[in-house]
Parts: C-alpha cells; structure tokens; sequence
C-alpha cells in the first residue's frame, strides 16, 4: 500500500504591507458578523465566496480575511476539506488550526492531503461548461475558423455520429473540436459598438482525416449542425479558483445580456450569468467581483405638473467574473437584492 504524501505549507497570516490592500480601502476596516463562527471545520460542497459570507457581508473581501496579498490570491489553494478554520476576532482574520480528527498544529504551518482537491470559489459545477466552450467571436474572426464545407449525400442537418468535411483545420493536432455559429451580436450600450457576436454551442466532434478538406465525426449534437457551422480547438478546462476580489482600477460599465435570456426582458437570479461591456483592456480579470446596480432612471414628480424626478442608482447584487475577453466579461451572480437586467450598471463593489 503506497503511503499518502503529505506536505507542508507556510501558514497563511501573511501581512499586507500599507497600499497594497484589497477591497475596501483600510478607513473602511472589514466588518465580521456578530454570529461569526469562531471556529469552523470545511465540508466538500464549500466554497471561498461561502465560507466568506459565514464572516462577512463582504465575501468579495475574503483575501483581507487570510492577510493575503495580490500575488497569493492567484492560487488560492489554501483551504481543503477537513480543515479547522479559526477565527481571531480582535486580529480580524482566519487561520488554518490544522486539519479534524488530527492534533493541533503550529498557526503558522499546517499539513494537508496531495488527494482532496482544494474548494473552488464558486460553484464550480455551474460554470464548468462555460471555461472552454467558444462565449465571443470577434468581430473577424469567424470568418477565419475551420468550417464545414460539405456534408455525406449533401445532407441539409447532421447529429451524433455522422461525418462532416472542413476546411480550415490545416496542421492542427488538436483531434477534439467545438462546433459553433454565430448568434447575436454583442452591443456596447454605451457606445453602439459591437464587441463581437455570441457563440452558439452545437456540439463536439473529432478529427478522424487529415485534408483539405478535413474529416470529422461529429461526438455530440445539441443542436442540428450543418454545412457552414464553425469549430474551434476544445481546450483543458481551466479551475477556477481565484479568490474573489475587488478590482484594483475603478470599472463601470453596463451588463449587456443575460446568458440565454429572452433579450432587453431576460432577468437575471442567483446563478445566473450575465455578459458585461468590460474586459482585459479595461482591467478585469477573472475572481473580480463587481457590484451590479439598476440603471437610473425617472419618474413623475407629484407634487409638479409635468415635472419628473430622477431616481439614483439602487443595488441590485453581486456578480463574480469567470472569464475574461478584450472587452467583454461573464460573471456569474451571486447576491441579488432584486432582479438584474439589461443596461444595469456594473462596478466596483
């Protein structure tokens, strides 16, 4: 029997030098709950956002919990199940007291299993088939993908198992392909511009023949595929595992959509995932945790005849970024204090 590797981590109370906090700035000192555990054991099913929100209103501030820095927050694989949190409430942070069941280690080590994986920020089973899976097309770029030029018998629709013929694939090695077209174009609210064109998700197939065309077999159809539709390199998915966090610049921008809703009238709920007119170019980056608003707007003043009020913006929730475009972001909502829809404003929380 091959004994468990085990080994050792430096201890997590690491001290942020003046400037270099994240979240609210230190005026503003992160606030526990009354009811905050002083000590809590992990269970598989948690999360960095859930275990935050048993100590804080402010989940988006878990690195200020853990004294962690913008570097550690990359990798945040900190925390396992088994794992005895406590909690120094003068001090206002967590540490790792060693692991259930085992004796009490050193505050400032702790030792952990190679086996369990770390728990993820969020809910990882809900945006696991969005860390892959083509979400934008740039404006010019569709018309440069691999495309299926021709069907077996000139058939008009194909599915699971049938054989499709591309052009494009030229030397890839890649042998797995997302198949894909183009929906509906992504529109900057604030400035008519399209960002790109959302991707809709067909299915997968597999390279069987090198050419030009190509041969692929289609594995997997969720939607009727056919001569025209585009493929993409299926890459590894990617974990998610950032701490959540407030973004260093200042953003404010506008949601766009809501991932398979109805339009301007889709609402969005917990867990749902909206599409946001921010990016890379404007320093998003994915585990940001924006503050979603309702749009301002007016209404009828009642005490002046034909005069109207305009109403300030109200928070609506919080929404997490989960990937991150040149100028276009999705992020999964994960407070709501009313329904978010299109044209809300996002920004720092």
């Amino acid at each position: 029997m091959v004994q468990q590797l085990r080994k050792s981590i430096t201890a997590l109370a690491f001290f942020l030098a003046p400037g270099l906090a994240l979240g609210q700035a230190a005026s503003a000192p992160l606030t526990l709950k009354p009811d905050a555990p002083e000590r809590y054991v992990v269970v598989p099913g948690d999360t960095l956002w859930g275990i935050a929100q048993r100590y804080t209103d402010s989940p988006w501030r878990w690195p200020e919990l853990w004294r962690l820095n913008k570097d550690d927050i990359r990798n945040p694989h900190l925390i396992y199940p088994g794992n005895v949190l406590v909690l120094d409430r003068p001090r206002g942070q967590l540490s790792v007291a060693g692991v259930a069941g085992t004796a009490k280690l050193s505050p400032r080590t702790r030792v952990e299993s190679l086996g369990p994986a770390a728990i993820p920020s969020i809910p990882a089973s809900v945006i696991e088939p969005f860390l892959t899976r083509p979400l934008v097309v740039e404006p010019d770029g569709i018309d440069n993908a691999p495309t299926i030029v021709a069907t077996p018998s000139d058939r008009v629709i194909l599915g699971t198992g049938d054989n499709a013929y591309v052009r494009g694939l030229g030397d890839a090695k890649d042998a797995i392909w997302y198949l894909y077209r183009r929906g509906k174009a992504l529109v900057d609210p604030d400035t008519n511009q399209t960002l790109g064109y959302e991707a809709i998700y067909l299915g997968t197939a597999q390279s069987t023949r090198a050419g030009d065309p190509a041969t692929v077999k289609i594995t997997s159809a969720v939607q009727e595929v056919g001569a025209g539709d585009k493929l993409v390199a299926a890459g590894l998915p990617q974990a998610v595992n950032y701490a959540p966090h407030s973004p260093t610049a200042e953003i404010k921008g506008r949601v766009m959509s809501v991932y398979g809703g109805l339009g301007t009238l889709a609402e969005a709920g917990p867990q749902s995932i909206i599409v946001i007119n921010r990016g890379k170019a404007d320093g998003l980056e994915v585990g940001h945790v924006l503050a979603v608003n309702s749009r301002a707007g007016t209404v009828r003043d009642r005490s002046r005849p034909g005069a109207t009020v305009q109403l300030p913006e109200e928070r609506s929730g919080l929404a997490f970024v989960f990937r991150v475009f040149d100028h276009v972001s999705y992020a999964l909502v994960m407070q709501i204090a009313k329904p978010i829809v299109p044209l809300d404003v996002v920004q720092n929380p």
